[in-house]
């Protein structure tokens, strides 16, 4: 039986689900979770201190891939409690008011990861089109004030999220479709009407990735064209050559994330173990291939692990 606040019609605990009728295999699907959150967290960390390690590396872009890497650490920890919960020891009940919780930190972390994304596609723009001007354009003041509006700005668009959440009735099944808890998948099991959570996740969708992507493929339109004006051959490649690490973290985080939330709301049909695949690929790649991503494309970086390595 489920056990419901007599007042408020809020369930005491959700049921979290991994892959149905895979139950007997779960330590064996725990392995793979298990790799990639230790691949990330010390991906991630490493990068962190390379670049805190090496002041001539205390420039905007690697300033801005330590924020990436912040954040891709807050989204592995807002996942890992209940995953291998889940997977390792089959431990799938969340309270209530934990759910919330973990539903607030996925989204506002995801929603981040967009606007760092976006910050990070300006430190391209102003390195390419504007070089003479970039480090007087990106001052540290000017990083730091970017990385507070980041936070601001997606903290108040989740904010209201866990609350409109509270106001719904649940009175049927507790049983989510993933070991983690997400706003469109809490919503489905409210018992009352859920227009306005629809219209406001469509609101903050919109609003957040909409508008980032826009802007990062607006920027990109502009440093082309500036990269295709440039004489040189060999200073077309060195230019283009800077961005491709960039390039690589939008599409491992947006082509995903496009997916997951056409398949939540359109895709009524299609299979759960789709739905499981492509959130974990959306959740769990990202911050895993960050950091190799640039490190196998930043020099600096490289020669700073190679020297770790050869000591």
């Amino acid at each position: 039986m489920v056990g419901f606040n007599s007042i408020s019609f809020h369930p005491a605990t959700f049921q979290l689900t991994g892959f149905p009728g895979q139950e007997a295999a779960y330590h064996w699907i725990a392995v793979p979770f298990v790799v990639l959150y230790v691949t990330a967290m010390a991906g991630n960390c490493l990068v962190l201190c390379i670049v805190w390690a090496d002041r001539r590396l205390h420039q905007p872009m690697y300033l801005f891939l330590c924020m990436l890497s912040v954040n891709d650490l807050g989204m592995a920890l807002s996942t890992l409690p209940t995953v291998l919960g889940t997977f390792l020891f089959h431990f799938t009940d969340i309270a209530f008011h934990a759910c919330l919780a973990q539903m607030f930190f996925i989204h506002l972390f995801s929603h981040m990861e967009s606007a760092i994304l976006l910050a990070m596609a300006f430190d391209r723009l102003v390195a390419i089109c504007n070089p003479l001007r970039y480090a007087a354009i990106l001052t540290r003041p000017r990083i730091m004030g970017i990385g507070l509006a980041v936070v601001v700005r997606n903290f108040s668009v989740m904010f209201p999220v866990p609350f409109l959440i509270k106001r719904l009735p649940f009175c049927r099944s507790n049983a989510l479709s993933h070991a983690y808890c997400l706003h469109p998948d809490v919503m489905k099991l409210a018992c009352a009407d859920i227009s306005v959570n629809n219209i406001y996740g469509l609101f903050a969708v919109l609003l957040v990735f909409g508008v980032d992507l826009s802007l990062i493929s607006i920027s990109y339109v502009v440093i082309v064209m500036t990269i295709f004006n440039i004489a040189s051959g060999r200073e077309r490649l060195k230019a283009l050559n800077t961005c491709v690490s960039h390039v690589c973290a939008v599409l491992i985080y947006f082509i995903p994330m496009i997916t997951v939330s056409v398949i939540h709301r359109y895709g009524r049909n299609t299979p759960h173990v789709v739905h499981a695949l492509m959130s974990t690929f959306y959740l769990f790649v990202p911050p895993v291939l960050n950091p190799i991503i640039y490190t196998i494309k930043t020099k600096e970086i490289r020669k700073c692990i190679l020297k770790i390595f050869s000591r």
